[in-house]
């Protein structure tokens, strides 16, 4: 895909894959690297590899570095690792087995189930960038971790920690978004963490979004997002609304994320197998469901390396 003016360094369309496993819940490593470079060749200028949508707490340690090593090796565009936990020494431990095995950023959640205070928070996120070179992305999705980063926390960050250069921001607060963007230092950037407020948060000064509908619908978000930068705003509002099934379909509470996108891989005849518990193998009516989606963008399910060229 062309560049899109205004992108953030990752590129605008940055894929949260999901990790492959096999019929019996092994980790697929050749999925997986065939998934990256199918991802890459339809829309996305990066990777999330191992963060939420891929299942980072049911992996091991091993298992995260082959499969940061695998993919980082078989792409060409940026890969960025999911090392955040809930434990800050296992935090920093996890960043350097990423920053070993080649990968091009870090994404770190905030610790959750803890719900430390933003004194902590500021000196565990401070923490794990100083154990790497590599760019750190903060990941703020308070209805996952039970605490919010507060604006004055990554402001904090942003100014005092040089190798914090974003945010994933899945905080659903357009407003404080807007603010973040207004206040932060030149090269912190805020990457949109919800595909159904990416329109808006791009209104805002986002500059791309971290997605989970990519995996079907990379090639429109991507045009979404030029055609934004490009002043089209007409046409990106006409190619949000063609995306609002994908957006509906992406996660539920019957059928949570990623358990639709693995779906959607394997309607499009792409490597994914099933969630390992405690997600658990998806409902049988979810494939159908994917099926459906992908044909009214136009895809052909079940066409997997042929699959999902753009909409006609």
């Amino acid at each position: 895909m062309a560049s899109i003016p205004g992108a953030g360094r990752f590129g605008a369309v940055v894929t949260a894959m999901v990790t492959p496993f096999d019929d019996s819940g092994a980790l697929d490593i050749e999925g997986a690297v065939t998934l990256a470079r199918w991802l890459t060749a339809h829309g996305s200028d990066a990777l999330v590899v191992a963060g939420t949508t891929g299942e980072a707490p049911v992996l091991s340690e091993a298992e995260l570095a082959v499969l940061w090593r695998a993919v980082a090796g078989a792409v060409t565009v940026p890969v960025i690792a999911g090392t955040g936990t809930n434990d800050t020494r296992d935090s920093i431990h996890l960043t350097k087995v990423a920053t070993e095995a080649g990968v091009d950023g870090v994404l770190v959640v905030t610790p959750y189930y803890s719900r430390p205070s933003q004194h902590g928070l500021a000196d565990h996120f401070a923490a794990v960038a100083d154990s790497t070179s590599l760019p750190v992305l903060l990941y703020d999705i308070p209805i996952r971790t039970g605490r919010k980063i507060s604006h004055e926390t990554m402001l904090r960050l942003a100014r005092a920690v040089p190798n914090i250069v974003g945010v994933k921001d899945a905080a659903g607060d357009v407003p404080a978004a807007a603010r973040l963007v207004a206040e932060a230092p030149d090269g912190f950037e805020v990457y949109c963490g919800d595909d159904n407020l990416a329109l808006a948060l791009l209104a805002v000064g986002a500059v791309g979004l971290v997605s989970v509908a990519s995996h079907w619908a990379g090639v429109e978000l991507g045009r979404m997002v030029s055609a934004f930068a490009k002043g089209e705003v007409d046409t990106a509002r006409s190619m949000n609304a063609r995306l609002m099934e994908s957006y509906d379909f992406e996660s539920s509470d019957r059928h949570p994320n990623p358990l639709p996108a693995k779906a959607a891989c394997r309607a499009l005849g792409l490597p994914a197998g099933q969630c390992r518990l405690p997600l658990g193998a998806a409902a049988p009516e979810l494939d159908g469901q994917a099926r459906l989606v992908i044909s009214r963008l136009g895809r052909n399910p079940g066409g997997g390396a042929q699959a999902g060229g753009p909409l006609a």
